[in-house]
């Protein structure tokens, strides 16, 4: 006895009832107008749509310079003149590869589509794209993070790591923290300092929160040897803002940092106007819950961009063992000293890294740091 798929008998009499009813002349517009549908349900432009529709010409529609504030299935939202452009993308739009084609603050070239913009637009045009990405400019620096291919081609053999690009032609890396609701996690930071480093950015810590524990000086004194510039904020007191402030003036930041931080509130607290998503952190763990669920770009009325990206509870790290000491300073001029040229200063004779942890003079979290970040890498 062969049983049908559950569900599947109820699809197909609801398809021959709808196509009975279609066939017998009933008006669908009132049958809905009676289950309460008075008005057409908003609906996602499919990514379909926004390729297949796309003019035999592109070299004669007018175009534009724009940066990307926002991305969704299939297209970006592109910010350009004052406005934001629904775009596609251009069926001759190749992006370098080995990382994401688009992403936040990208510099582009639009085509624009719509048009509206030769004076004129019907009913039919409403669920086009305003325009099509033609390309994008190099990026000076980028926010990134690995991530396996993945897909029902993927191949076995294949060990390419893909580059996630969360956000490009950046300066600086806010690192948000908090002492208390979640606790401070040092190693999570020193992800993101080597992140940081790695894809050209500067680094500044906003240790938040500052209200409910103040930091303990020891803390700072961990990064301060660093050469870390550090911020103490609170978004409930306004503690800190205007220090914020002055390293956001005139610069393009990302604010970073595990969920419940409060990187949206500190948003929030600099742009009363714009009213960011937020959420409390979970009692149960202190652990914070994801509120932004994509990287949003806002302008600062005092000069400079903001870009508030996603909540990360991990950051993972894409490099050669043999490259990981030179993202820790402190071990440079040390293992110059070392007995092998390629000690990994972990189990070598004669390390002068670990000698030095030995005598103090590296602080033993930063070395705990980094033996658990050479552990999760692929080679070692």
């Amino acid at each position: 006895m062969v049983r049908m798929a559950k569900g599947k008998g109820k699809s197909e009499r609801r398809f021959k009832n709808w196509q009975q009813m279609y066939d017998a002349g009933e008006n669908m517009e009132d049958r809905d107008a009676q289950r309460g549908r008075s008005r057409p349900r908003a609906v996602k432009i499919p990514s379909w749509r926004l390729e297949a529709e796309q003019p035999t010409n592109l070299e004669e529609l007018p175009r534009r310079e724009g940066m990307v504030v926002g991305q969704f299935p299939g297209g970006v939202i592109v910010r350009s003149e004052g406005e934001d452009l629904l775009c596609g993308l251009a069926g001759t739009f190749r992006p370098p590869a080995g990382a994401s084609a688009l992403a936040v603050c990208d510099e582009v070239t639009v085509a624009l589509t719509r048009p509206r913009h030769a004076g004129g637009e019907t009913d039919a045009d409403k669920d086009r794209a305003d325009g099509l990405i033609l390309s994008r400019k190099p990026r000076r620096t980028v926010l990134s993070r690995p991530q396996p291919r993945s897909g029902k081609r993927r191949d076995d053999y294949d060990d390419e790591v893909f580059e996630k690009v969360i956000a490009a032609n950046v300066d600086q890396l806010l690192i948000v923290a908090a002492t208390k609701q979640p606790p401070l996690r040092h190693g999570l930071i020193d992800r993101f300092l080597i992140i940081a480093e790695r894809g050209e950015l500067d680094s500044v810590l906003v240790i938040n929160k500052a209200d409910l524990r103040p930091p303990e000086e020891a803390v700072l004194a961990d990064f301060r040897a660093l050469d870390v510039p550090i911020i103490t904020t609170s978004a409930v007191t306004r503690a800190g803002l205007d220090d914020l402030k002055a390293v956001l003036t005139g610069k393009v930041s990302v604010l970073a940092g595990a969920s419940g931080v409060g990187k949206t509130t500190l948003v929030n607290a600099l742009l009363p106007d714009v009213e960011a998503a937020t959420r409390s952190v979970r009692m149960k763990d202190e652990r914070g819950r994801h509120t932004t669920t994509a990287s949003a770009v806002y302008e600062l009325p005092f000069g400079g961009r903001l870009v508030d990206t996603p909540g990360l509870r991990e950051l993972g790290i894409h490099l050669d063992s043999a490259e990981l000491p030179w993202y820790f300073p402190e071990f440079e001029e040390l293992a110059a000293r070392c007995k092998f040229r390629n000690c990994t200063h972990t189990h070598e004779p004669d390390c002068a890294v670990r000698q030095a942890v030995e005598d103090g003079g590296i602080l033993p979290r930063r070395y705990e740091s980094y033996l658990r970040i050479l552990d999760t890498l692929d080679e070692h």
